[in-house]
């Protein structure tokens, strides 16, 4: 079997289990196309641009702001979680910001960088459950290192395939290229989405948020979205297949939920 087989093989293998939890994949191979260190320095760089500038524009909330303090109270809750997911979140310098604007959107950049808007969490009116929820979903993005596999597929259309196989086999290509563009503009695939509902859903029940938050949140999503293109259309899974999804991974998370009330280690 070449190269090329083994990583394709590599990335249909089931993986780590999240304990009586979700059951995720191995993380993506490409992502090793990319050092992690590269992609949560540029991601840092880009997030300190974003802070000035909201700050710059009066859009960035003050110590003293409810909304604010509402996000890192929640981030916090979450985060003993996280090294669980990915070892490397252990180290990682997180931080959470609340911005004044009317987007509907949160992210976590690599390296453990959070922001939310006003427009989701005081224009859809989410209760600290849903904002577990969202900043489940968006950490879960980080942790699972979608954006540096996301780099890593781009790096080998760059290279073209005749190089494939020795990029996959051993690396000898990874860095050759120039880490450029927004971090916040990367599109993540289906599955990508998918994974890190799932993952999300899981923080937040050990966290001990009611993960049923999450059937609420994706209808308050699906009346904020009205018009918004049909699902094969998008790399987003439509508001409907989302709250189904919860709905058949609510038999896994809901005992983690109840252990989490009741004082019982989730992790």
């Amino acid at each position: 079997m070449n190269n090329f087989a083994m990583a394709m093989l590599c990335l249909t293998l089931s993986g780590q289990a999240l304990a009586d939890g979700i059951q995720t994949p191995n993380p993506s191979v490409f992502r090793n196309l990319v050092s992690a260190e590269t992609v949560e320095r540029t991601a840092s760089d880009q997030y300190v641009r974003i802070i000035i500038d909201a700050s710059a524009h009066h859009a960035l909330a003050t110590a003293s702001n409810k909304d604010g303090q509402r996000i890192n109270a929640i981030t916090k809750r979450l985060l003993p979680f996280a090294a669980r997911v990915n070892p490397r979140a252990s180290s990682w310098r997180w931080e959470s910001n609340y911005l004044n604007s009317p987007q509907v959107n949160a992210w976590c950049m690599p390296g453990g960088k959070i922001v939310v808007y006003s427009g989701l969490a005081r224009g859809l009116a989410l209760s600290d459950d849903e904002l577990a929820v969202v900043l489940g979903h968006e950490i879960a993005h980080a942790l699972r290192e979608h954006a540096r596999a996301r780099m890593g597929k781009s790096a080998i259309v760059g290279m073209g395939t005749a190089v494939l196989g020795q990029v996959v086999g051993n690396g000898r290509y990874a860095g050759a290229f120039q880490l450029g563009g927004n971090l916040l503009s990367l599109k993540f695939s289906r599955s990508d989405e998918v994974e890190a509902d799932e993952v999300g859903l899981d923080l937040a029940a050990r966290a001990g948020f009611n993960p049923r938050a999450g059937l609420s949140l994706w209808r308050k999503m699906a009346a904020a979205a009205k018009g918004a293109p049909p699902e094969w259309l998008s790399t987003h899974p439509a508001s409907s297949s989302r709250v189904a999804d919860i709905e058949r991974l609510l038999p896994k998370v809901e005992p983690l939920y109840q252990a989490a009330r009741q004082g019982r280690s989730a992790k």
